[in-house]
């Protein structure tokens, strides 16, 4: 069976649902766990000397199923694999815990005489999701600031790729001095 449409899952609009655990299988809500998509979430090359983060941050709540996200990291990270090799730290910043259920529909040729059941059914466990809120971080890249034309491109190619709307942020990363100590907070 094929995936639903985005839209038909993207809103927020009920309480969590992930409750699983292999310590305690008894408390279980959900009996076996859907896979994710998403295996890798740390691209690129770590460097020292980098002077950029950017980030690129939802505008509105949102739901991302794994394949989404999936999708969009491969789009970014190709695209700056191709032009900037080694020259950026790539992360995913958010995980899939959120179990998404499905009530599974015949369709065809008599479809509305098989599927007669409940009308608010609980559904099956089918996928997994991420919530992401306002101002939540969905990548970040770190890099030198002389890239920023390449970076920005990269996520509006991977912001295409997920649902809802977002925006991309540059934050210059503040580097202590060799001599001082880190200033003591209490």
């Amino acid at each position: 069976m094929r995936l639903r449409p985005a839209r038909s899952m993207r809103t927020i609009n009920s309480q969590a649902w992930s409750r699983y655990s292999i310590k305690k299988p008894r408390k279980n809500y959900i009996k076996a766990m859907p896979h994710t998509s998403l295996l890798i979430f740390k691209m690129g090359k770590e460097n020292e000397n980098y002077d950029t983060k950017v980030y690129l941050t939802s505008n509105q709540n949102v739901q991302l199923r794994s394949n989404a996200l999936e999708a969009a990291r491969q789009a970014v990270n190709k695209y700056l694999e191709r032009e900037m090799v080694g020259q950026f730290d790539l992360r995913l910043k958010t995980y899939p815990h959120h179990v998404i259920r499905e009530k599974k529909m015949a369709t065809g040729a008599g479809a509305d005489r098989i599927s007669k059941g409940m009308t608010l059914v609980f559904g099956k466990p089918s996928s997994v999701a991420a919530r992401v809120y306002v101002d939540q971080p969905v990548f970040e890249v770190t890099t030198y600031l002389s890239k920023r034309a390449i970076i920005h491109e990269g996520l509006k190619r991977a912001a295409s790729k997920l649902s809802g709307t977002y925006k991309i942020k540059f934050v210059p990363i503040q580097k202590q001095q060799a001599g001082s100590a880190p200033a003591a907070t209490n």
